[in-house]
């Protein structure tokens, strides 16, 4: 009766620790050959989920340089990276790369890595498609929209249009909602997010980009610092401007809003890998 017991536990630890093993080796198969990759999820024409798929210029980019490293499309898991959890993402590494009108900074370099910019881009204003604004400095006594948490509103207030009147919104849709009832004059925050937003179907025709930035964003790839992938970013960035494919996906993206980005920094050259 003992003997028989002890052969029963024994066969089910051995049991449970095929399972075990078979559990580990197929979560490891199937993770090990995807790339993990921050983007937004709220951006149109920046990175946007829309029901099963990811679209915008982050995701592009992000697509193409995946395909470069040797991950096509099949094997990118996407991953919402909003702005304040990206630092902790990366060095938790719950993400490979993060694109995600992620600027690069002194102050962020602090804790992660960059490669890149695969974009310079700017501080802008979204108008009316019959408006006569063409800079920051033409908003006093006007309505300028932005996110609440945003500093950009607040920017051109501080240095630009001291008269200006500062509405705060919990999104861009509010702002366009505002501008296209007539009680928003402008709109505010980098130019292609701002383009992006402009291309959706609902806003076609109705707004524009001023065009006439007022600082330099550099979008760089998000990366851990123990990361060896900067260098085969950087390659696979280039290659994709040489190509022709970051221009065509530039236009996919803003369509129909008269976007261009700044061609004093665009296409942007590669810093060198830290």
């Amino acid at each position: 009766m003992r003997k028989s017991r002890i052969s029963a536990v024994a066969a089910m630890a051995a049991v449970a620790a095929l399972t075990l093993t078979g559990c580990g080796g197929s979560g490891g198969d199937s993770s090990s050959d995807k790339i993990k990759i921050g983007i937004k999820f709220d951006q149109p024409g920046v990175g946007y989920k829309d029901g099963n798929d990811y679209k915008g210029f982050d995701v592009d980019v992000a697509k193409y340089v995946a395909n470069e490293l040797g991950y096509p499309a099949d094997k990118i898991e996407f991953i919402s990276t909003p702005s304040a959890n990206r630092e902790i993402a990366l060095q938790n590494k719950q993400v490979d790369m993060i694109f995600a009108s992620y600027s690069i900074t002194d102050k962020r370099k602090e804790s992660v890595a960059f490669a890149g910019p695969y974009l310079v881009a700017g501080q802008d204003l979204l108008v009316p498609a019959d408006s006569t604004i063409t800079g920051p400095e033409e908003l006093n006594g006007k309505n300028l929209c932005s996110v609440t948490g945003s500093t950009s509103a607040q920017k051109i207030k501080d240095q630009f249009a001291t008269g200006v009147n500062l509405q705060e919104q919990a999104g861009y849709a509010e702002c366009l909602g505002g501008m296209g009832g007539g009680t928003i004059d402008a709109v505010t925050t980098d130019d292609i997010i701002l383009a992006g937003l402009a291309a959706q179907p609902a806003n076609a025709g109705k707004f524009k980009v001023v065009g006439n930035t007022f600082s330099e964003e550099k979008y760089g790839v998000g990366l851990n610092k123990e990361s060896d992938k900067c260098e085969a970013i950087n390659t696979a960035i280039t290659k994709m401007i040489t190509s022709g494919e970051w221009k065509k996906a530039i236009e996919a993206n803003t369509a129909g809003t008269g976007f261009t980005p700044n061609a004093k920094t665009n296409p942007p050259k590669m810093d060198a890998c830290a």
